[in-house]
């Protein structure tokens, strides 16, 4: 879309689903319970969380009223997390296709927004979990897309400006200083309250 007055998040966020899955591939049994930065989930919860909210909002894409999507996934074995989010980012694509659903209105977690908020909001999250997973399986955010953490950025930035309270009601933690030479992927992390694993 052109002309609209925001960025059009869904090239953005096939990108941010296409790293996600790839990286999800490489999980091995062992991996699964290994801490995160996200610290209510180790691997497994984690994986649990992404696919959960991957199906929450195609719900929300489709119509649907994705508030009464449970966040988690129940009935994914250890050996289908890759094949489960591959399922439901398909959905998703196909759920968001229209032009229109960008400014229709839509019901998320955080309040009724135009559809190219909420889907924004779920990249800033995606992006924030797949670096959760390289953190927690060792991959170095430098092979990660930089141009995608740059965008969640910006998104979290808008969303939860540095002044908001500690005590505000949100997944995330209150705002840590990144250090000078940080890469975009600490700095969302920082904005968002997380630690990397090296200096939890």
């Amino acid at each position: 879309m052109t002309g609209t007055g925001f960025i059009d998040p869904r090239p953005v966020y096939a990108r941010a689903t296409e790293q996600a899955a790839a990286l999800i591939k490489t999980v091995r049994p062992e991996d699964l319970t290994r801490p995160t930065p996200c610290t209510e989930f180790d691997v497994r919860g984690l994986l649990s969380h992404v696919v959960g909210g991957t199906r929450r909002i195609a719900v929300v894409g489709e119509g649907g009223d994705g508030l009464a999507v449970d966040p988690s996934a129940d009935g994914v074995g250890d050996d289908g997390w890759a094949a489960a989010y591959d399922e439901v980012r398909a959905r998703v694509l196909t759920a968001w296709e229209s032009d229109a659903r960008m400014v229709t209105p839509v019901r998320v977690p955080w309040g009724e927004v135009p559809g190219h908020a909420a889907l924004s909001g779920y990249v800033m999250e995606i992006v924030t979990h797949t670096w959760d997973l390289a953190e927690a399986i060792g991959v170095a955010a430098g092979e990660l897309d930089a141009e995608l953490a740059e965008f969640a950025l910006a998104t979290a930035r808008a969303v939860l400006p540095d002044s908001r309270p500690r005590e505000t009601e949100t997944p995330f933690g209150a705002r840590r200083e990144a250090p000078p030479a940080a890469g975009p992927y600490e700095r969302l992390a920082a904005w968002l309250g997380r630690e990397p694993l090296s200096r939890a």
